[in-house]
């Protein structure tokens, strides 16, 4: 028999099942104190059948690992653990009626334990004084253990014990339970949510709004995620569309990403977005030129982001520990008006142009106020070297109390050929950095189908490991079929 065999069969831990040697006192891996546990028996398992007592009255030896088909509701009651096969230990605890034995299997497993084959139903059982159990015993009404089995869900079917809470695969009746303008969690489908986003059944946490928007308006659309890594949205989004004192159409899209280092970035992206769309929708229908219009609509963000600077702090629990600096976030926004295409951005979001034919060569629009930015820009580094840097990624650049010197950038191109107008956050371009990678994640219908296209995008850096929040801005850009050549900026 070799080693591992040996090991094997010892007695186990009854916290963390750990091979224990003879004499120990406490488990080596978890640290279980082995005197509060009663001898085992020497051959076969058993299972106590009478609920526990509602104060601890012995450790947690165990927990409930679900049957087939039977969703784990997530907590552990103690006393209720189900017990490993032929591991010799009893996990329920001694209860003051008799507890029944399970007979050996005829079989046996692996480890030359016997292999467990009945269920405690399937005992006839004998009461304190030795006398046989009724036929049938119905469950306790105030159980907190369930066994689960084939025959479960049968109302009294195999002298299972009833759920604590409503068993979550009966969702549909236990839903109307709730009261009425109260939310079901979209977990268990059964528990009402409370006021702070959890389960008041199984405790799971509700996503938030903001973990996924999705909007499309005419001939823009947007899509905003998570992501896998963040536990909460950090960006924003603003997309709208208004008319110019000729009745031409102008269509607008704001994308902002909050600097996680700061405080409440969350706040800071959304106050940013709503500002510089408002700035917008009132001063293109006025007749400002759309550049200097995106130059007031920074300013106007910017002050937003400043303001919330001046208001009482919200931390959360997880800024509780964290320097409460000033609100913070990038902004980079598009504007469509008639043959026109203005940029303004703070930061390191960008703006790519996809033309409609993939046969021309796309472009970036946007220049970065980054470290890796400016160490390319004075020829310290090469473009390679600079981002391969790990401070490749700190912004120089932001909107914020606490920015060292506000400077929108602005441009305005005049494009000869129709393309879609890519505005997005570095949670998307960090998985397509190039403007060939751009054009090469971008869907071929996306001019037609924005918002499935930014989905894709959206998609795409998931499948890239989504490491930050991403958001992503669709506009076509259309414009009479003559003429050649690709963006390029207006004299």
């Amino acid at each position: 028999m070799s080693q591992s065999h040996q090991r094997a069969s010892l007695p186990g831990c009854p916290s963390c099942e750990e091979p224990l040697e003879s004499g120990d006192r406490f488990c080596g891996a978890c640290g279980y104190d082995l005197s509060a546990v009663p001898a085992p028996p020497a051959d076969r398992p058993t299972v106590a059948i009478t609920p526990p007592a509602r104060h601890p009255a012995t450790p947690d030896t165990g927990t409930p690992t679900p049957g087939p088909g039977t969703p784990d509701t997530g907590t552990a009651t103690p006393g209720s653990g189900t017990p490993t096969p032929g591991s010799g230990t009893p996990l329920g605890g001694p209860s003051e009626a008799g507890a029944v034995q399970w007979p050996a299997a005829s079989e046996v497993d692996s480890s030359d334990l016997p292999a467990p084959t009945h269920r405690p139903s399937d005992l006839p059982g004998t009461d304190s004084g030795g006398r046989p159990l009724p036929a049938t015993t119905p469950a306790p009404v105030s159980s907190a253990v369930r066994v689960d089995g084939p025959d479960a869900e049968r109302p009294g079917g195999g002298g299972d014990f009833e759920l604590a809470a409503p068993d979550p695969r009966q969702a549909e009746h236990a839903a109307a339970a709730v009261p009425a303008g109260g939310t079901v969690c979209v977990a268990c489908r059964s528990g009402r949510v409370d006021t702070d986003g959890y389960c008041e059944n199984c405790g799971h946490a509700q996503p938030r709004e903001r973990d996924h928007m999705e909007r499309e308006l005419g001939t823009v659309a947007a899509v905003s995620d998570r992501g896998l890594r963040h536990h909460r949205n950090e960006d924003a989004f603003a997309v709208s569309g208004t008319a110019l004192p000729d009745g031409s159409p102008a269509v607008v899209a704001i994308v902002c990403d909050g600097v996680s280092s700061a405080s409440r970035p969350d706040e800071a992206s959304a106050a940013a977005a709503a500002a510089a769309d408002a700035s917008l929708l009132e001063s293109l229908p006025r007749g400002t030129h759309p550049q200097q219009a995106m130059h007031e609509a920074i300013l106007a963000a910017s002050e937003a982001v400043n303001a919330l600077a001046q208001g009482p702090g919200r931390a959360t629990e997880h800024d509780q520990h964290r320097h409460q600096n000033a609100p913070a976030c990038t902004l980079v926004g598009a504007v469509v008006a008639g043959d026109l295409l203005v940029v303004g951005w703070v930061g390191d979001s960008r703006v790519y142009w996809v033309p409609q034919d993939r046969a021309h060569p796309p472009a970036r629009l946007t220049e970065d106020d980054s470290w890796a930015a400016q160490m390319v820009a004075t020829g310290l580094m090469s473009e390679a070297e600079a981002y391969a840097d790990e401070r490749a990624h700190a912004i120089t650049g932001w909107l914020g109390a606490d920015a060292y010197e506000l400077e929108p950038h602005t441009a305005s191109f005049k494009p000869d050929r129709p393309g879609l107008v890519v505005v997005c956050t570095d949670g998307l371009w960090n998985y397509a950095e190039a403007a060939a990678e751009m054009a090469a994640a971008v869907p071929h219908d996306a001019y037609e189908r924005p918002l499935h296209g930014a989905q894709v995008l959206v998609g795409h850096a998931l499948d890239g490991g989504g490491h930050d929040n991403v958001t992503v801005a669709l506009l076509p850009f259309a414009v009479p079929s003559h003429g050649a050549g690709s963006a390029c900026p207006a004299g």
